[in-house]
């Protein structure tokens, strides 16, 4: 099984996911023209993908989508209230055939393929967020962004992972003194917002485990972040966490923004 954050920030996400004869997609949050040149980078096109998985409604998820399964015809899969939120409040996705999307529902897994889907609940200001965990051939992978905090069912559905990409938005201090507006500020420090820095190193800390070969910090706010500052951050909390783990002990990198990051293959 193959991770590749194909773009990965507050301006747009679209991840991979995929084995030899599956191919998905999390999220296309940029425009289909920067979603196919992502494809192209890994070697594969809109008509290899399998599947859409929807996180939630808001456009730095979903921008591409129109265009995407107008052009190609892809399932999408995402929670009803999801989907009634994308149809409702997303005009500028232009028209969408609607039986292309398909409802699930969090701790339901199902099959795609040869690889098990499973979603998960996540905290944030949407209709009804989801996050993605994978398995195949015994291989488990996970895309946990936008969540304002974490708890035991989250640090619990994120166990015996061997691959992740984790939410490091931004950083509290950059953030509180940073030109945001006040409620936009709230909001994102809110439980419904999105995970800082340390929030990150610290629920990272309670899911590591011996098998994970990479972990991608995903997510980043471009105006209240910056790259190193995030794998700094997360890192220190790994090591004055209490678990028996050094950050050294793990291969962590921070997902790009505008460019495809390196795949990993489990």
């Amino acid at each position: 099984m193959r991770l590749c954050p194909l773009y990965s920030g507050s301006s747009g996400n679209c991840i991979y996911i995929g084995s030899s004869d599956t191919h998905l997609l999390v999220d296309i949050g940029v425009s289909n023209k920067k979603a196919e040149s992502g494809l192209g980078s890994i070697g594969l096109t809109g008509h290899d993908i399998n599947g859409i998985l929807i996180t939630h409604e808001h456009s730095d998820h979903i921008q591409g989508i129109g265009v995407f399964s107008r052009k190609y015809g892809v399932p999408m899969y995402a929670t009803e209230k999801t989907i009634q939120a994308i149809l409702e409040n997303s005009k500028y996705l232009g028209e969408i055939d609607t039986s292309l999307f398909k409802a699930i529902r969090p701790d339901e897994e199902f099959l795609l393929g040869d690889i098990y889907v499973n979603p998960m609940h996540i905290s944030h200001d949407a209709a009804d967020p989801v996050a993605y965990r994978f398995s195949n051939n015994g291989h488990k992978m996970a895309v946990c962004t936008d969540l304002g905090c974490y708890t035991d069912y989250t640090c619990e559905c994120l166990q015996g992972m061997e691959a992740m990409v984790l939410e490091a938005n931004h950083d509290i201090r950059m953030l509180e003194t940073g030109p945001y507006p006040y409620p936009l500020k709230r909001r994102i420090l809110s439980d419904k917002g999105h995970l800082s820095n340390e929030a990150s190193g610290r629920l990272l800390s309670s899911v590591l485990n011996d098998n994970i070969r990479r972990i991608y910090l995903g997510h980043l706010s471009k105006e209240n972040n910056y790259p190193d500052l995030a794998f700094e951050s997360v890192r220190m909390e790994i090591d004055m966490g209490e678990n028996p783990y050094r950050a050294s002990d793990f291969d962590i990198y921070v997902a790009k923004r505008d460019v495809p990051s390196e795949c990993i293959e489990v």
